[in-house]
């Protein structure tokens, strides 16, 4: 064969590799670890300290720990069957790459494992250059990214481990790399990003019911039903712009993240659309709503820190 030839063949063959690889790792959903990135850093920011190297280094550790707990989901839902039953959205049912027999479930579990990994010595790095106080907190992240899908959404604790795991803990993480510490400030922070994560996380889970059931998950829209968890959702949605304003309120948030009220509307449109739910075909676009409500407002919120800073 011509080496010309053979050259270009493997040249599309690791194309081809290289696009189903970065559908497996869903790129779309990292822009969450992006804005929860600049929220923590904000938040930093607004008390005084700022280093962009530790930021960065911070947000590569959380990127990989993100395709980690979503890659490993993809292999652990094949496992047990629910992603050869969920109907697929963009937002929910996971990447389609196992199903589709695009990749051997053992390269996706090792992946997992080895972007896992890849993040331990960055943040080994940070308990040596900035304290023991981290540990607790990479701990309970470490535990929500190897233990979320085999363990922790059997046990009628996905939607508050998630929450956690990528809502409250990157917001401490972020600010305790610039400053050694915490405060009551960013827990206040951290626990808005939490409320909006549990949220965002239980609307996704409204169109995979059936499958979920099938695979052994114990979810609020499975324990709840989808009508009684619209209720939840709404309560989320009010318990966020409540916790906002009472804060702002209080002085432990600036007067400026209020901007976070901004996504009212979007959020009610959300509401709505989860207590009229009728089909995951019907549903799926509305699952817009609820993603774009969740990464405007930490940016928004972020931005509130920012512009008071300056």
């Amino acid at each position: 064969m011509d080496p010309a030839l053979l050259s270009i063949e493997s040249v599309q063959r690791a194309r081809t590799q290289a696009r189903i690889w970065l559908i497996e790792i869903r790129p779309l959903f990292l822009l969450g670890s992006v804005a929860l990135a600049l929220l923590g850093t904000s938040i930093a920011w607004w008390d005084g300290f700022f280093s962009l190297r530790q930021a960065a280094l911070a947000l590569v550790a959380l990127l990989l720990w993100h395709i980690s707990v979503q890659v490993l989901n993809d292999y652990f839902d094949y496992r047990s069957g629910i992603d050869l039953k969920t109907q697929r959205t963009l937002f929910s049912g996971g990447s389609g790459v196992l199903p589709a027999q695009l990749l051997k479930p053992e390269s996706v579990f090792k992946f997992g494992l080895l972007t896992f990994a890849l993040a331990v010595p960055i943040w080994i790095y940070f308990l040596i250059e900035k304290g023991m106080l981290l540990l607790p907190v990479l701990a309970v992240g470490a535990v929500c990214v190897l233990l979320y899908t085999p363990v922790l959404t059997r046990s009628r604790v996905a939607e508050i481990s998630s929450g956690l795991g990528l809502g409250v803990l990157p917001i401490l993480m972020f600010y305790f790399v610039q400053t050694g510490s915490y405060n009551t400030v960013v827990m206040v922070g951290a626990i808005a990003s939490g409320i909006l994560m549990f949220n965002v996380h239980l609307l996704n889970e409204f169109p995979d019911v059936e499958a979920d059931k099938v695979g052994g998950r114990k979810t609020l829209p499975i324990a709840l039903g989808r009508r009684k968890s619209s209720w939840v959702y709404l309560a989320g949605t009010l318990a966020f712009y409540v916790w906002v304003v009472s804060w702002v309120a209080a002085g432990a948030m600036p007067l400026a993240a209020l901007l976070s009220l901004l996504t009212v509307p979007v959020a009610l449109w959300a509401i709505r659309e989860a207590m009229n739910y009728q089909n995951v075909a019907s549903f799926a676009p509305r699952l817009w709503a609820g993603s774009i409500a969740y990464f405007l407002t930490l940016l928004l919120l972020a931005l509130g820190y920012i512009v008071n800073s300056l």
